[in-house]
């Protein structure tokens, strides 16, 4: 008898993290004379490494709303980087169903020459939008964002609360059937917050899967039914969202989440290979067929250059995944 893919779900699911692990490399500052001697000597610098995630396992089925919370430092941005395909796994898989859309990081997918008129087709059609579909959504686009005539300005003159309002109205018009949304949403004024949360509750109520970090308990309790809390880079539980708020209010701060014995969350069986379809079998990408269906941080300078994610976009009829099999260097952590 075949094993299900982790856990069982209701329902198809969306978003499979399985056994997912990533280390980044630390950056040592070394003096011209500590360079040189180890030139001569032939020795490497020493390059310390640290474990941002380790043997993360879960699933979100299809229409679920899931809020995934910890401390700060504890992995939940970069588990969402894993999702949207701007970060591959050094070990594990991830897998995905259909278009994903993320709110990441303020002006990710931006090029701040550009004006935000023209970032907006940018933006659309690395999310998979045609250019057809941004014209006809261009307006709905333009009035949601609030940006006004500013949108023929260089978005480089742009503040980060108008980054997040262009870039929160492109995702949310793009009928993506996953979206995942990081702490962009604290940038925002009150209105925009408010307007934004009840967008969210919106696209809640229609069936997108939707995976938020977030800090703010109001906010996942109304838009999420259940709570992950990574803790110590590992996911240490999963449950009703209400209970997920009490157990993270219980780690106090971060020395007492250290100290307080972890509350672990149900072991995920290892995947079986005969329960993953042959095209999604194999060491690095592969497709999971649709078939009928129906922060941590923020950058203080929202122009600054991050990861564009063109190249990982999701269709609708179909899914990808990746995984942590090919060996590399651990990315740098900013």
């Amino acid at each position: 008898m075949s094993k299900q893919i982790l856990q069982t779900s209701a329902a198809k699911p969306a978003i499979i993290i399985d056994h997912v692990s990533k280390r980044f490399r630390k950056r040592h500052t070394h003096s011209i004379k500590e360079a040189l001697v180890a030139a001569v000597r032939r020795k490497r610098v020493r390059s310390d490494s640290f474990t941002a995630l380790d043997d993360v396992s879960f699933q979100i089925g299809e229409g679920e709303s899931v809020a995934v919370m910890g401390l700060n430092g504890s992995g939940k941005s970069t588990t969402l980087k894993m999702v949207s395909g701007v970060m591959e796994p050094d070990e594990g898989r991830v897998f995905t169903r259909g278009r994903v859309a993320g709110l990441i990081e303020v002006g990710a997918g931006f090029h701040p020459e550009l004006t935000g008129r023209d970032n907006v087709y940018l933006n659309a059609a690395i999310l998979g939008m045609s250019k057809e579909e941004t014209d006809e959504r261009y307006n709905d686009i333009l009035e949601f964002s609030e940006i006004g005539e500013f949108i023929d300005q260089a978005v480089k003159h742009y503040s980060s609360g108008m980054f997040m309002r262009l870039a929160f109205s492109v995702a949310i018009h793009v009928d993506a059937d996953v979206l995942l949304v990081d702490e962009v949403l604290a940038v925002g004024d009150a209105p925009f917050r408010k307007k934004c949360n009840e967008k969210l509750q919106e696209l809640a109520a229609r069936g997108v899967t939707m995976m938020i970090v977030s800090h703010n308990k109001n906010t996942v309790k109304k838009l999420c039914s259940r709570g992950i809390i990574i803790r110590d880079h590992r996911v240490v539980f999963d449950g009703p969202i209400a209970e997920a708020v009490a157990e993270l209010d219980d780690d106090g701060s971060q020395d007492a989440a250290k100290e307080k014995p972890q509350r672990k969350a149900p072991e995920a069986p290892a995947p079986d290979p005969k329960t993953i379809p042959d095209q999604v079998k194999g060491p690095h990408t592969g497709r999971i067929p649709i078939g009928g269906l129906s922060d941590d941080d923020q950058p203080e300078n929202p122009i600054g250059e991050s990861p564009r994610s063109d190249e990982k976009d999701q269709r609708a009829e179909g899914g990808t995944a990746r995984t942590g099999d090919d060996e590399k260097p651990a990315a740098d952590e900013r």
